[in-house]
């Protein structure tokens, strides 16, 4: 069987449809075999999202995104004051300018 990538909203949306199955009284196998995804898929993502729904998740990410936002400015700001370290060492009073 080829591996796909899923989403994480259609990961939940998978969860969910396995969920309706479950409580249908099917068992977990059968649960993701109707969705087409492997029971070990399903308590990976059980074990990664939880009892989480969407707008955590949707929370979770915007997160994410500025967690890397900041952390690109931080990166940036020590690159400027590494250069302006070595320029104010290098242009120190009494050293000869070429």
């Amino acid at each position: 069987m080829a591996s796909k990538r899923h989403s994480d909203e259609e990961g939940l949306r998978l969860l969910r449809d396995i969920e309706v199955h479950l409580s249908g009284g099917s068992d977990v196998r059968a649960g993701c075999r109707a969705v087409g995804i492997s029971d070990a898929t399903y308590y990976a993502w059980r074990k990664r999202f939880g009892g989480m729904r969407r707008p955590p998740l949707a929370e979770l990410k915007a997160l994410q995104r500025e967690n890397r936002r900041l952390k690109k400015t931080v990166a940036d700001r020590e690159l400027d004051k590494l250069i302006l370290k070595e320029s104010s060492d290098f242009l120190k009073p009494g050293a000869e300018v070429q």
